[in-house]
């Protein structure tokens, strides 16, 4: 399955309200379920961004359907980046002219 990394960064009120953040978070995990993917890691960070998310999903459409019903809480923005494991950046490398 696709991994993909998420970028994370509180909104104003996303703040507000941090502590029901493992509440959120599991939503998250809830929500990755039930388009047949899984939210595998997730880390709070120092610096740029607040959080950092690594899920895993079938496509990526259904990767879009996930952030998109977790953005639209309104509790953080979210930066996705497609994400290939080492062999898979080789074979693309290894197809190049």
């Amino acid at each position: 399955m696709p991994t993909y990394i998420m970028l994370i960064k509180w909104t104003g009120e996303g703040i507000k309200t941090v502590t029901d953040a493992p509440k959120r978070i599991e939503r998250a995990r809830n929500t990755f379920k039930s388009v047949g993917g899984e939210l595998k890691d997730y880390y709070f960070t120092f610096g740029r961004y607040d959080m950092i998310g690594i899920a895993e999903a079938p496509s990526d459409e259904a990767m879009g359907k996930a952030i998109l019903i977790t953005a639209r809480y309104g509790m953080a923005s979210i930066e996705t980046l497609k994400a290939f494991t080492e062999a898979e950046g080789y074979e693309i490398i290894k197809g190049l002219p």
